[in-house]
């Protein structure tokens, strides 16, 4: 793959020559936006490419790197389009990074009418900007949130009532309503590591090697690869040290033939319900990548963006080797800037043979 990364299955510009640069100017690429700036010698203006502004002629226009070598060569900013100030995109995405803070740090939930007056925004258009940005609406981040909290003070040993209300919950009715998708299992269960939990398991063969199934009462909790089934096991063991692990029925059989027949062919598609089990920003870094299609792929990067934080692609990257769920969140589709696969929990050559398989 060249320069040009994937995007939705085409091939987007990376505005690296002036052609590329120039279309994006003539199509006001918002894409562009941050990649070059463009001059016009008749105007003495420089604007970004998405500019609504009237077109200029070719001969006209320059194209700078920064806004400040665009200022330097004695151009000033387009009133219109603002250049020289943050993009719009990147005022919503610090807005609703700074919901998210606000969400995580509070004792209890933030109103909606909290979060919107903080952002400077009204109460619909700012869920629909959280939405837009973190694939979530505020309650449900917030959800995850004290979700996250039950579960790190359950770890901690904290008995199952302090936790509950630490996480925010004004009453234990309200958490024991919800506790199976928030933990998969009991509170105490989980406190204990599994202790009294039930999980089902098997072990089936691919071309890609071992891959083991498990699910809880809740939904699939884990899909491993490997060379050795029981390398797996011994993994599945560690995750969940106290549970009781059952091997999996001719149902559960059939579940994890589902999973072996998605591998080996793409196309039959996967829809399971999963037991997922992270912190809130990997939960929201994991619901975007089941939103990206099989055949295609996304940047590190392009995740950050679309959670509505640029800046957090290292993060991003973290989120994608502590996910235990392969291919059903297919974190195997997320590739470096240059489109070249890169780290995966288990082994660069399964990702590369998953990519060719979707890319088929």
């Amino acid at each position: 793959m060249t320069a040009a990364k994937m995007r939705g299955g085409i091939e987007a510009p990376s505005f690296s020559s002036d052609v590329e640069r120039w279309q994006a100017v003539v199509g006001r690429d918002r894409r562009a936006d941050g990649h070059f700036y463009y001059s016009v010698r008749t105007t003495g203006v420089y604007c970004r490419p998405s500019c609504a502004a009237r077109g200029a002629r070719r001969e006209n226009v320059r194209f700078h790197r920064t806004a400040l070598e665009a200022e330097r060569a004695g151009f000033r900013p387009c009133k219109r389009c603002r250049p020289g100030e943050p993009a719009l995109s990147e005022v919503r995405a610090e807005k609703v990074a700074t919901a998210c803070r606000l969400i995580a740090e509070a004792e209890e939930p933030p109103s909606l009418a909290a979060l919107a007056e903080a952002a400077g925004m009204s109460r619909f258009h700012f869920h629909r900007v959280f939405k837009a940005a973190t694939g979530v609406t505020p309650k449900a981040f917030a959800a995850a949130q004290r979700a996250e909290r039950v579960r790190k003070e359950l770890r901690d040993g904290t008995s199952v009532t302090d936790a509950i209300y630490g996480a925010g919950f004004n009453s234990s009715g309200r958490f024991y309503e919800t506790y199976a998708r928030l933990l998969g299992m009991k509170p105490k269960s989980f406190r204990a590591g599994g202790r009294g939990a039930s999980i089902r398991f098997a072990v089936g063969q691919c071309s890609l090697g071992s891959i083991l199934v498990a699910a809880t009462e809740v939904g699939v909790a884990a899909i491993f690869f490997g060379d050795e089934p029981e390398a797996l096991v011994r993994e599945l063991e560690d995750r969940f040290p106290h549970a009781e692990l059952l091997g999996g029925d001719k149902k559960f059989e059939r579940l994890v033939a589902a999973v072996v027949g998605f591998v080996e062919a793409p196309a039959l598609g996967l829809s399971l319900p999963l037991d997922v089990r992270g912190t809130a920003f990997q939960e929201r870094v994991w619901r975007c990548l089941r939103e990206i299609p099989p055949g295609t792929t996304a940047s590190y990067g392009e995740i950050a963006r679309r959670i509505g934080q640029p800046r957090a692609v290292r993060a991003v990257a973290r989120a994608c080797a502590a996910n235990t769920i392969a291919v059903a969140i297919p974190c195997h589709r997320v590739v470096r800037n240059d489109g070249m696969p890169s780290g995966y929990r288990w082994g660069i050559a399964r990702k590369e043979a998953l990519l060719a398989r979707e890319a088929a």
